[in-house]
């Protein structure tokens, strides 16, 4: 949970840009966002530098970013860190809490095929660049498994392992979510150690809490997706997620889009 100081700053406080997030697909500031207190480090993707996608409406993908963020928020989750949508100095744009990391932790990996460490479940095999065969694995956790869950439910194009965050706490964090919550099915993960497996009873209690409040005109939920996402949007996402509740397991590759982002990290 972020500091209420540190909350405030991010959503009213100055911005000072610092420096460019490279290689970034859009444009994404480095800043520092100050209030009555300590700086506090974000990330900042102003509207006016998203390139346009072939597939996704342009100048929506910083609304998307937020929406994730409200959808985390609503499951208890905390899978997005604190994301807001505000005036920047490079106009109107998403504004991102900094995480630190811990670089000694690899939630997702690549490792010698037929080497899959204890603890970890596999997703694929595969060549590196330099012809060895490797295999793609990431870790069986419960912070994990919810943000696969995530993805499902917001139809996430590109989780990466590089936007899969290791806090020292152990809690995971996913960041990028600008091309999410289409129409039509586009997940594209690195996280498909779960497919095919039954929902966790308590992914299960999160989703049908979410349900209800998808079902409920004017919830706290719908009211703040209504500004972000198109109405299409919406009720597609209410059906992803009715849709994992009747199936009661996770999903598997549709097979008619790639299951893999490119690159994977």
């Amino acid at each position: 949970m972020t500091d209420p100081a540190a909350a405030a700053a991010v959503t009213k406080g100055g911005i000072e840009i610092k420096g460019r997030v490279l290689p970034a697909s859009n444009l994404t500031f480095f800043g520092e966002a100050s209030l009555d207190g300590p700086a506090v480090r974000c990330i900042y993707k102003p509207i006016a530098g998203e390139r346009p996608l072939w597939d996704f409406p342009d100048g929506t993908l910083a609304a998307r970013e937020v929406a994730a963020y409200v959808v985390s928020e609503e499951l208890g989750w905390s899978v997005v860190p604190l994301t807001v949508m505000r005036e920047g100095p490079a106009g109107v744009g998403m504004v991102q809490v900094w995480c630190d990391t811990d670089e000694t932790q690899d939630p997702v990996d690549i490792v010698p095929i037929g080497e899959v460490p204890q603890g970890s479940l596999h997703v694929l095999d595969a060549i590196d660049g330099e012809g060895r065969h490797v295999s793609l694995v990431h870790e069986d956790t419960d912070p994990l498994r919810r943000m696969a869950v995530f993805d499902a439910i917001v139809n996430n194009a590109d989780r990466k392992g590089g936007h899969v965050l290791a806090m020292t706490d152990t809690h995971r964090y996913g960041v990028d979510h600008g091309v999410s919550f289409h129409i039509d099915n586009k997940l594209r993960t690195v996280l498909w150690g779960w497919a095919d497996q039954p929902l966790h009873p308590d992914d299960e209690r999160a989703l049908s809490g979410l349900a209800d409040a998808l079902a409920t005109t004017g919830s706290r939920i719908r009211e703040p997706l209504g500004k972000l996402l198109a109405g299409a949007e919406i009720d597609a996402f209410q059906g992803r997620v009715q849709s994992l509740l009747a199936g009661k397991k996770m999903p598997l590759p549709s097979g008619e889009w790639p299951a893999i982002p490119w690159p994977a990290f």
